[in-house]
């Protein structure tokens, strides 16, 4: 059986936006070049494609080894997937939102804990304060 690699990547090119086509299979390395204009949309590549594959212009096919897929560590390549992606920090707007609103929330409670010592300090101080004097004014 025969095997085929084929990659499509859309990409902004100025002034258009064009799709970059690869296909390696027992012949060689292929490529070929789609000009799609505007921004084109996910099911519009994908109509393009079955409407056109064939009309493709590839170019000649340059021989090539295959390269041989080895199965991977599903962890590994989780792992570098994440290395891809920009590291281990939170993925979703919601959460990154949630996260921001514990940290402000987290400033507020030290805030108004330190300003409870102090006040708690300061009426301590009166007493003793007043106690000195209740002392000092004779019997």
């Amino acid at each position: 059986m025969e095997q085929v690699c084929v990659q499509l990547t859309v990409l902004f090119e100025e002034p258009f936006w064009i799709g970059l086509c690869e296909r390696q299979d027992s012949s060689g390395y292929a490529a070929g070049k789609i000009t799609f204009g505007a921004e084109p949309k996910d099911y519009e590549v994908l109509a393009f494609l079955l409407a056109h594959w064939y009309e493709i212009p590839f170019s000649r096919p340059v021989p090539e080894a295959m390269p041989e897929r080895r199965a991977v560590n599903p962890k590994r390549m989780q792992r570098e997937a994440r290395r891809e992606t920009g590291g281990h920090g939170i993925g979703t707007k919601a959460q990154e939102a949630l996260k921001a609103q514990r940290e402000e929330g987290k400033l507020q409670r030290r805030e108004r804990r330190s300003c409870a010592c102090q006040e708690e300090a300061e009426r301590r101080f009166t007493l003793r304060q007043d106690k000195r004097r209740e002392k000092h004014r004779g019997h």
